[in-house]
């Protein structure tokens, strides 16, 4: 695998969502990664039971922030080619399609987490005009 550079502009996957970044620092098994897109929201529910709903906590887990860093694994980094999409768009884009998705769904699970992002989604954008 070949090294990243610092300043490079990667994808990268962290939990269970997928983001495109800039490489701020190199360690030893991660890269540092400044988010500037997102391309998949995280799943809502428990990571270690996924797709379950009778779950002891059923965790709200939020899409990292524009400019927010974060430690991913090196062999979770790609390099990305093109254009950033915009951060706000490139959330929308990702949330809705998790919506989508979970709305094929007919499980308690699917349920719970479109209400989870019902709550997430007026955060993103209502609180922040």
């Amino acid at each position: 695998m070949e090294e990243k550079k610092i300043g490079e502009i990667v994808t990268g996957l962290y939990k269970t969502g997928k983001y495109i970044g800039e490489i701020t620092d190199i360690r030893q098994m991660h890269y540092l990664v400044k988010v500037k897109a997102v391309l998949k929201h995280p799943q809502q529910g428990d990571l270690h039971n996924p797709k379950q709903a009778d779950v002891q906590f059923f965790h709200e887990r939020r899409a990292l922030a524009f400019n927010e860093q974060t430690n991913i694994p090196k062999q979770m980094v790609k390099p990305f080619e093109g254009p950033i999409p915009d951060y706000k768009e490139s959330l929308k884009h990702a949330l809705d399609t998790l919506k989508d998705e979970l709305l094929q769904l007919d499980t308690s699970w699917a349920q719970k987490s479109l209400d989870v992002l019902s709550t997430l989604e007026a955060d993103y954008f209502l609180s922040n005009k």
